[in-house]
């Protein structure tokens, strides 16, 4: 139930102070099913990003470009997931199922700023996969550490920059009526679609800010792709070929996994949202930062390596 702070002086609308966060189901079998569910997938995500994190910390080996925005990227992961899935897990084993205005706020800020830098930090990576591929003699020089800082630093702030835009343009909404929010979080297009104040520069600003952060970038990594596939066509060693396709088959994987889950969402007009996009927003908040460390680490035998190094250390060197 909405709490409020008071009326306002000019108009019969209420200023927020709290949204009641319901979930995907108001079933209390449902839920309990709900929150084993996501604890499971919460646990693994943890623990799996976690170990990518420290077998490429402690791993001289693993100590690339690659690997510096691959740990990068498991970082962000944590740090997404860790925003949306704790205070679901409680909402859903608690009756108190509220969430403070500022809270909300606060959540809204850092899910769009690491939706935004997962983005930015994968069209990083396929940048570095287009200089090892194509430009392999000046990959050294290319991809240098100062440089890989540089980007890495450009995508934190460019992400910071876009989930500030958002939040404050949100503060500029007014709610009124039931403050349910049938959801998980508090997602940009759930809030939007309880406003009762004009939206319309909040849709312009989306959309503009969203070509720059989201489809230029996809745009870049489709052409970086279509350079590589080029310059894999020109190897004359079928074994080759592979090899180096092989570099690139997991951050493909990933990207697809994470378009594919986003487009669902928000390729659609805001009045048509509905309980079925909900499912797919699980997808690109849980499932995706579940998958990421299990497509990178399935086939690569540097991984491997680590995570080996990593749990025997010695006895392991001595095993290969």
């Amino acid at each position: 139930m909405l709490q409020t702070l008071g009326k306002m002086d000019e108009s019969n609308q209420t200023i927020v102070s709290e949204f009641l966060l319901l979930g995907l189901s108001e079933s209390p079998e449902q839920q309990r099913v709900q929150f084993w569910m996501f604890l499971s997938m919460y646990l693994v995500t943890v623990v799996g990003n976690v170990l990518i994190i420290l077998a490429i910390s402690f791993d001289p080996r693993l100590h690339t470009p690659m690997y510096f925005f691959l740990a990068n990227l498991s970082f962000t992961d944590l740090f997404f997931i860790t925003n949306t899935i704790p205070k679901m897990l409680v909402s859903l084993q608690s009756q108190n199922k509220a969430i403070s205005y500022a809270g909300c706020l606060t959540q809204l800020y850092f899910l769009v700023s690491l939706v935004a830098l997962d983005n930015l930090i994968l069209a990083t990576m396929a940048y570095d996969r287009y200089v090892a591929i194509c430009r392999p003699l000046h990959y050294t020089t290319a991809m240098s550490p100062g440089l890989c800082i540089l980007l890495l630093a450009l995508c934190w702030a460019l992400s910071a920059l876009y989930g500030l835009t958002h939040t404050l343009l949100m503060t500029r909404v007014t709610f009124c009526g039931s403050q349910k929010i049938h959801y998980i979080f508090c997602e940009l297009y759930v809030l939007l679609r309880l406003a009762c104040s004009n939206t319309q520069v909040n849709h312009t600003v989306l959309i503009a800010t969203g070509s720059f952060i989201f489809l230029a970038p996809l745009g870049f990594m489709i052409m970086s792709y279509v350079w590589i596939v080029r310059a894999i066509l020109r190897i004359p060693s079928a074994s080759s070929k592979y090899k180096a396709f092989s570099t690139c088959a997991s951050h493909l994987a990933v990207v697809s996994l994470f378009y594919g889950t986003l487009c669902m969402v928000y390729l659609q007009p805001l009045h048509t949202y509905s309980m079925k996009d909900s499912v797919a927003t699980v997808m690109y908040a849980v499932v995706t930062p579940m998958m990421n460390p299990f497509i990178y680490s399935l086939r690569n035998k540097d991984m491997h390596g680590a995570l080996g190094r990593l749990f025997l250390g010695k006895a392991f060197q001595r095993l290969t």
